[in-house]
């Protein structure tokens, strides 16, 4: 049975009819829908990427031309579409390089898993069968094909099926395919200790060739983030100082161009430059999401309330939503009132106003505003929406599954010294079921302790070896450990001697991989520092305190200028009411505010995308909890500097606007 069509591929089939082609970029486009393993052809995404964005263009266009009356939409709908046309020629590239990076991020793993399996059983198709049992997809669903294609006679041996499948890695992950013919080549080795020395050779090769690319990924990522960082973060957020200035003087410019800038143009921009950082990474070692590969720990996805004995799971969407609606409401509650009623309003102290709805400045039939206090704070629950909605779902969703992950590579992390005591308690030639207790009396007080006591424990009550191990590994669902316990099981049935030395092998290997994998962390360290300080404090902060000043310069200018025309009343000004034709009536803080709440959001949700990828890879676990901790974190403190600076500054403001009043009577 066929997988369900995405709508992207639905899309593309609807409008291969135009029957659009790029003869020049078919190759290119064909590579990337084979390794993305799309149901689509090279003329479907031709046409989709020029038809839609064409269609799109034209209906933006009409739109803005004949309703808005605006040529800024009539050119903000040209430049889009050429954008989106540009995006959308490369969704197929974006899928491929998607799919590339989560199968490259299990390959040390997969040379593990290979390499630990020939160490006592000389024989790739069982080896590669044990990969595929421990691995996740894509990469365990890739070598299932590679046995597959040989069960179907399309190739007559697996060396040959997997030979054909490791070209389409040559030009990626050249490690990846040299290790797998070292493993090949230890099968023709004619003496242990020379097939042995191949199969750790192998394991080395793609662990020093990641180590090196994950270097030269590291010299090359500086410029790339100072770029993302200038161009999407810090140059808007500067910029949005001088706005109130230009709207002031400058009637054309709207509350809702600036939210066509900033909360469109440039997160499209932060994201392309991060899609572009994150398709240049090399090989990592990454973790699966441990929900998906184990179907028992899904319920820990929701909100688990404990009652006695009785457990109870709650949503966490519903939740989510309910929070995210009343946060709106909150945020609407200006023009809603307003709405039901014009004159509605509050008096607030220091003379600022609830809501401050007022007459336009050089139209007097025209009311304009909220320009209130009390508007501009109410507007803060619109990012406190997309927070309490967005934000706070993903950490719910992951932060129960995260916890059981984060206790697992502990267990990982220790395992390798416990397997080499196991292993030396066989090789002294202890039976299984006597090393298991010695081994958890002397990791005793350890996550690693707690599991060999569970085997210890199972095995007392009578259950075999497997099955003891099998429940223990149910308590730390990690594939590693499963693995190595399988390697144990198949081992002792050959004697205690073999079996002690497939784990201290499996020990071995287990290190290597772990400082492997630490010293890739701290290739990224400096990287990664610079990006979690722009997503955790520099950007929030910046905006937060922007968004004050922005709210006292509207207040004062706005109100000042009504002030200098009553000034120019008296006989003592003379013509000095000039001078207030010089000011329009600017962005209320209210809109300001909401723009730039959102765009921060929006920032922060792709920074934390773009972290996630640089430093783990596919991971989507880690993607979804690092989501849920930047977004809430983050927005919540720009919208507690935001809610500072602005109320001490529109104070300010006000005061400085009384002083000028007085001089208008």
């Amino acid at each position: 049975m066929r997988p369900a069509l995405s709508l992207y591929e639905q899309l593309c089939h609807a409008f291969e009819r135009l029957n659009i082609r790029i003869i020049q970029k078919e190759p290119e486009l064909q590579e990337s829908i084979r390794i993305a393993h799309l149901q689509i052809t090279p003329q479907g995404v031709t046409s989709l990427a020029i038809g839609l964005p064409f269609l799109a263009m034209l209906i933006g266009v009409v739109f803005s031309a004949l309703i808005l009356n605006s040529i800024f939409f009539v050119l903000f709908s040209i430049l889009g579409a050429a954008a989106f046309m540009a995006i959308l020629l490369r969704v197929p590239g974006y899928t491929a390089n998607s799919w590339r990076m989560r199968a490259s991020n299990q390959m040390v793993l997969c040379i593990f898993y290979v390499v630990t399996y020939m160490r006592h059983t000389s024989n790739i198709e069982r080896a590669i069968e044990f990969a595929s049992t421990y691995l996740a997809p894509p990469l365990a669903l890739d070598l299932k094909k590679v046995l597959w294609d040989v069960e179907i006679e399309r190739y007559t041996t697996v060396k040959e099926s997997l030979d054909v499948y490791l070209e389409t890695w040559r030009k990626h992950n050249a490690e990846f395919v040299e290790s797998f013919h070292l493993i090949e080549s230890s099968l023709y080795e004619s003496s242990e200790e020379r097939r042995s020395t191949v199969l750790d050779k192998s394991l080395q090769v793609i662990l020093e060739g990641t180590k090196e690319k994950m270097l030269h990924y590291a010299q090359n990522l500086k410029s790339p983030i100072t770029t993302l960082h200038m161009l999407g973060v810090v140059l808007p957020i500067l910029g949005l100082v001088i706005l109130p200035l230009i709207v002031s003087f400058m009637e054309e410019v709207k509350w809702w161009h600036i939210g066509a800038v900033y909360n469109i143009t440039l997160p499209l921009l932060v994201y392309y430059l991060s899609k572009n950082i994150l398709s240049t990474r090399p090989t990592g070692y990454g973790d699966a999401d441990i929900a998906e590969t184990n179907p028992e720990f899904k319920k820990y996805q929701n909100i688990i309330i404990k009652l006695g004995t009785k457990e109870f799971s709650i949503q966490p969407l519903g939740i989510c939503f309910f929070l995210g609606i009343t946060c709106l409401i909150l945020a609407l509650a200006p023009v809603l009132l307003y709405w039901i009623d014009p004159l509605f309003d509050i008096p607030l102290l220091f003379n600022l106003k609830l809501l401050d709805y007022r007459p336009s400045i050089k139209y007097a039939d025209v009311i304009v505003g909220p320009y209130g206090l009390g508007a501009a704070v109410l507007s803060l629950f619109l990012p406190l929406a997309l927070t309490l909605s967005i934000g706070l779902y993903y950490r719910l969703v992951s932060r129960n599954i995260i916890t059981i992950r984060e206790k697992t590579k502990q267990l990982e992390n220790e395992f390798a010294s416990a397997l080499f005591q196991l292993g030396n308690r066989l090789g002294d030639g202890l039976p299984v079921e006597i090393a298991f207790p010695k081994v958890a009396k002397a990791t005793q007080g350890t996550v690693t302790g707690k599991f060999f006591e569970v085997v210890s424990t199972k095995l007392a009550l009578g259950l075999g070896i497997e099955e003891a191990i099998a429940e223990a590994a149910r308590m730390f669902p990690s594939n590693i450990i499963r693995s190595s316990m399988k390697v144990l099981v198949e081992s002792v049935k050959r004697g205690p001697l073999i079996a002690a030395q497939a784990l201290m092998n499996i020990s071995k290997y287990i290190s290597e991989i772990h400082i492997v994998n630490e010293r890739l962390k701290d290739l990224l360290a400096d990287i990664m520092s610079d990006v979690r300080s722009q997503i955790s404090f520099l950007t929030p902060t910046i905006a937060g305190v922007v968004v004050g000043i922005t709210s006292m310069i509207t207040y004062f200018l706005s109100t000042l200028s009504s002030n200098i025309t009553a000034l120019g009343q008296t006989d003592v000004a003379g013509n000095i009411s000039n001078i207030a034709s010089m000011f329009g009536d600017g962005i209320p803080t209210y809109y300001f505010q909401i723009v730039i709440g959102t765009y921060v959001f929006e920032i922060i949700f792709i920074l934390s995308v773009m972290a996630n990828g640089i430093e783990n890879g596919a991971d989507k676990l880690s993607e979804r909890y690092l989501l849920g901790k930047n977004t809430v974190r983050s927005t919540l403190l720009y919208i507690g500097i935001a809610l500072t600076v602005m109320v001490l500054f529109t104070i300010i403001a006000s005061r400085m606007v009384v002083v000028t009043g007085v001089l208008g009577r």
